[in-house]
């Protein structure tokens, strides 16, 4: 899967979405996590637990390669 976006999760609130050829493996995302939804494996994060992803944005906030993010619903506004 090189070079997609590939949905990591997806629940009530939309979807995370883990940029796999972006991600350096660094790590930070899964510190900051806060319901621990996220992992490292082989060196890139993934997200074992969907259930477990609150989709604070935080993982999105704190990548510094931008390959993580929160998508919104259509029909949500922003700001």
């Amino acid at each position: 899967m090189k070079n997609k976006d590939v949905k990591a999760g997806e629940t009530d609130n939309g979807k995370v979405v883990i940029k796999p050829a972006w991600c350096k493996g660094c790590g930070i995302c899964v510190a900051f996590c806060p319901t621990k939804a996220l992992a490292l494996e082989n060196d890139k994060v993934v997200m074992p637990d969907v259930d477990k992803c609150i989709q604070c944005g935080m993982c999105e906030l704190r990548c510094p390669d931008y390959a993580i993010y929160v998508g919104r619903k259509k029909n949500e506004k922003q700001g």
